[in-house]
């Protein structure tokens, strides 16, 4: 595990979801070097999906920029050291959802 303790930057998940995340990335450091950014990722992303269900998504990195849709409660950006982690469930913007039902409706025409 790196030196030092977590620092949650964003979030809007539930405190014990939250925790999960915490706990799950210093599993994650104990079992792989910090260089091994992609089988960090992997790991959390795979034991979000297994806890929490599907649809998970874990970027992990010492520099990169995000922009997402995700789903209300299954958000989290944290920092552990110079490694930041973020953990988010994706979602369709509304926009996206409805032109998706229109787009069937006017098929089934």
């Amino acid at each position: 595990m790196l030196e030092g303790k977590a620092v949650v930057g964003e979030t809007d998940m539930l405190q014990t979801m939250q925790q999960d995340a915490l706990n799950l990335a210093s599993k994650a450091l104990d079992f792989f070097d910090v260089t091994e950014a992609i089988d960090i990722a992997r790991f959390i992303k795979q034991e979000f999906d297994r806890t929490h269900g599907p649809g998970w998504q874990c970027i992990v990195g010492t520099d990169f920029g995000s922009f997402v849709t995700h789903c209300c409660g299954c958000f989290i950006y944290f920092c552990i050291g110079s490694l930041a982690i973020l953990l988010f469930r994706g979602s369709a913007a509304p926009e996206a959802q409805e032109n998706q039902f229109s787009a069937l409706e006017a098929a089934k025409a």
